[in-house]
């Protein structure tokens, strides 16, 4: 990390997490000069879903949850960025303070519950973005009170559709109750039809993506990936927060409720990716998130089966210049190894991550 970079940082932790994040938007939002110019390299190109992407990061979504600062995303060097999650209503989410440091740990701990401005205001964003280049994803939800959460997928659907490069079906965040029991067959095989059928009649038909927990059994995600490859989703997200407590070093935080990101939730992401890889066949796009934040973590998932990765705690702790370190450090090994892509290390540990255990 640079001196910059430890110093904003070190700015930024002087506050609380959400007032912090909301300084880190408004910078980005304002255009201030954060980090220089990116590297680009025709061996980081990842075509995937029909899509050209520039690089295999990407923003994950929860950073931009309103649509605020895609492009500026973009400008940092993520090849993509992914807006959201975005619920029909406005809704402001769970009680203060729901976002844990966990400093020792470069980890986070969120209760957040889908805060944001809901489908009108985000909408009205990417509305205005229209015709810009740059690959921007849309992450949609269902609202907390919804009497009907698979009609709220469907909404998403239909508002969107015009606008995202891809859209992400979220069934996966721990801080709405309930909302993670729609990954049981029965519900996500009717949740995936009907999203599916909105696609169809939509204006637009962007891939589909589906985002799954850390927290599920082999049984699981067998029946997600039957589920997946019978409804013809283009992808799947591996994964979102976990509820599981590995050995924590932040112990006056460790405690809080909520899903656990950063560090820590590498391991168990990396080897649900690898066991979705199997399951899904070597065609089915994959996004791999969680832990990531160095080029080795990066090329890591994608030895493990991922075709992009994501990342979001990670700068967090290393500063908004680090999708430009990851991709010169990308660079670099595709350099050294002699890498024509660096698409040539998809799979090649995935029988290591796939052959552990949950």
């Amino acid at each position: 990390m640079s001196l910059l970079d430890r110093l904003g940082q070190k700015v930024l932790f002087t506050f609380d997490p959400e007032t912090a994040h909301g300084l880190s938007i408004a910078a980005l939002r304002c255009g201030l000069p954060v980090t220089g110019k990116p590297a680009r390299d025709k061996r980081l190109n990842v075509r995937a879903c029909g899509i050209d992407f520039p690089n295999p990061l990407g923003m994950a979504a929860g950073y931009d949850k309103n649509a605020e600062v895609p492009d500026a995303l973009l400008g940092l060097g993520f090849g993509f960025a992914e807006v959201g999650t975005i619920t029909p209503l406005p809704q402001s989410g769970n009680p203060k303070p729901r976002i844990f440091r966990l400093t020792r740990d470069d980890a986070v701990i969120n209760r957040l519950g889908f805060n944001n401005e809901g489908h009108e205001a985000a909408e009205r964003r990417l509305v205005a973005r229209k015709g810009r280049t740059g690959i921007v994803g849309v992450n949609i939800g269902a609202n907390k009170d919804s009497a009907d959460r698979i009609g709220d997928y469907e909404l998403g659907v239909a508002r969107f559709a015009p606008y995202a490069s891809y859209l992400t079906v979220n069934i996966s965040s721990p801080n709405t109750p309930g909302l993670r029991n729609m990954q049981a067959r029965e519900q996500l095989g009717e949740l995936l039809a009907l999203v599916m059928a909105a696609r169809a009649s939509a204006a637009a038909q962007p891939p589909v993506f589906l985002k799954i927990a850390p927290d599920l059994a082999e049984a699981e995600l067998e029946d997600i990936a039957a589920e997946v490859t019978e409804k013809a989703i283009d992808g799947i997200i591996v994964s979102n927060t976990t509820i599981s407590r590995p050995p924590l070093r932040s112990t006056d935080t460790a405690g809080e409720t909520g899903g656990l990101s950063g560090k820590p939730l590498f391991e168990r992401s990396t080897i649900v990716l690898a066991k979705m890889r199997k399951l899904l066949g070597p065609n089915r796009a994959i996004i791999g998130v969680g832990g990531v934040d160095s080029a080795e973590t990066a090329l890591e998932k994608i030895r493990a089966g991922a075709d992009l990765v994501q990342l979001y705690t990670g700068m967090i702790y290393a500063g908004p210049a680090l999708p430009g370190r990851i991709l010169s450090g990308m660079i670099d090994f595709a350099e050294r190894q002699r890498l024509k892509s660096i698409r040539e290390l998809r799979d090649s540990r995935l029988d290591h991550w796939a052959g552990k255990g949950l």
